[in-house]
């Protein structure tokens, strides 16, 4: 499929990319890594190290050059494995840390920016090497500079694996802790799912699922700062003109993805697999989801009628982005990252978004409760219960959902937690005070829903 670009095109591209903040937020290569199976760990971890060294080699060096090329910023270069816990049968927690030590090396190597697959999917319960990957987290998360972590704990078809969710809220705990002189870091690079999609580009989430081809290219687009300046443009048009606003330009900015995307796979001589349109926002002022919920009219993002409009952003952004690209996938939608969106961080802080609201407007946003700092002395069952909340939306709604949470240890609401880059800061929210204890405690599997009956 040969992709041109007319000149409006071009200059409207180019508008976009100086003022209102477009790029090209991941390449991410997708590795199988699943003929690095073996009983000696010092054999597989050599296997790990060489295969994403070669298979990847040229990643970041492609990268910078389609940049130059069509002057849009790529912001990232990623890799993302073959979860790792199905190469870890035969391995203790001690050995599965070797080899996120091992993936941690060959992302240096290659000069990528994160590694995802230190993953493991325990909707319906743990195998052996799923067991040692959940106990091996905290530590492999906090010895290690780019390797990202996710679980996936439920599914619309099987329920929610609450003994998984239950050991997750230990481990996000556990992470922050280990990590307490960096602000929670390590529970910054885990994520746990419902529903995980296999060909997701952006981390903490990213795994190669097992239904992938042997080496893939997967791009996100992203430009919320774009959106967020055409519906300021337009602020007489009613919701059905606004819905078709926001779809054009969902379509331009997929059908930069989808150039990016193929010149990629060409240059790297991998298939391609799928444009991710999700609008991922960063701690730039004007880049912003926040923003675009309120030029809609709404006063400050948490306001009444904030899930409504998120609904109405959401749709309209898969609906153009669909007509851009032959293959859209991994979580495709609006993200609402409150450490990662300056619109975000100022309507918490101001009281306007609550950890409640932002519960609601998981229910039709891509993903779900997305780097959120909580007070570092939360107990461990109120992370999980808060998983469990999340996962049920997932569930029952057919829908990827979500928790990426940052205890931040010492600290109380109001204060603020420090990453830097993309991953920002962000104010301490609010939790619950009442215990879940006692309900986490029951363990046990939570029961598909009947829609899983859908065969």
């Amino acid at each position: 499929m040969k992709m041109h670009l007319a000149p409006h095109e071009i200059f409207q591209t180019i508008v976009m990319v100086e003022n209102e903040h477009l790029d090209i937020r991941t390449i991410t290569m997708g590795i199988s890594l699943l003929d690095c199976v073996g009983d000696n760990v010092a054999t597989v971890e050599q296997k790990i190290y060489d295969k994403i060294t070669q298979k990847a080699e040229n990643l970041v060096k492609v990268g910078e050059e389609l940049s130059a090329r069509y002057g849009i910023p790529i912001v990232n270069k990623r890799v993302s494995v073959t979860p790792i816990a199905l190469l870890g049968a035969n391995f203790s927690p001690e050995e599965i840390v070797r080899l996120a030590k091992a993936l941690d090396r060959a992302a240096n190597n290659i000069g990528i920016d994160f590694l995802g697959g230190f993953s493991a999917l325990v909707h319906k319960g743990c195998m052996k090497g799923d067991e040692a990957l959940l106990e091996a987290i905290p530590q492999a998360l906090s010895e290690t500079e780019l390797v990202c972590s996710s679980v996936n704990i439920g599914s619309t078809k099987s329920g929610i694996n609450m003994d998984a969710v239950a050991k997750m809220g230990e481990a996000i705990l556990e992470c922050a802790k280990r990590t307490a002189d960096r602000d929670g870091i390590a529970a910054a690079k885990l994520v746990v799912f419902c529903n995980a999609p296999e060909d997701n580009p952006f981390m903490a989430g990213a795994f190669h699922g097992v239904g992938e081809p042997e080496v893939v290219i997967n791009v996100g687009v992203s430009g919320p700062g774009v959106v967020a300046s055409a519906v300021k443009k337009n602020p007489q048009a009613n919701f059905d003109e606004l819905a078709n606003l926001i779809k054009r330009t969902a379509f331009k900015i997929t059908r930069m993805g989808e150039l990016v995307g193929r010149e990629a796979s060409k240059a790297l001589n991998a298939p391609f697999g799928i444009v991710d349109i999700s609008l991922a926002p960063t701690p730039a002022i004007g880049d912003s989801v926040a923003e675009i919920l309120e030029n809609m009219g709404l006063e400050r993002c948490g306001a009444h009628g904030t899930t409504a409009a998120l609904a109405l952003l959401n749709d309209a952004v898969k609906k153009g982005g669909a007509m851009a690209s032959s293959h859209v996938g991994g979580l495709s939608g609006a993200f609402i990252p409150v450490s990662e969106d300056a619109g975000m961080i100022r309507a918490v802080e101001e009281g306007a978004l609550s950890l409640e609201k932002l519960e609601a407007m998981t229910c039709v946003c891509s993903v779900g409760l997305d780097m959120i700092a909580i007070p570092g002395d939360i107990a461990p069952e109120t992370i999980s219960g808060i998983i469990a909340d999340e996962a049920a939306i997932g569930m029952i709604n057919k829908k990827t959902t979500a928790v990426r949470v940052i205890p931040a240890i010492g600290k109380q609401v109001g204060e603020r937690v420090e990453f830097g880059g993309l991953l920002g800061g962000a104010p301490v929210i609010k939790v619950s005070p009442f215990s879940s204890k006692e309900f986490i405690q029951r363990g046990g599997r939570i029961p598909a829903p009947i829609t899983s009956l859908s065969n």
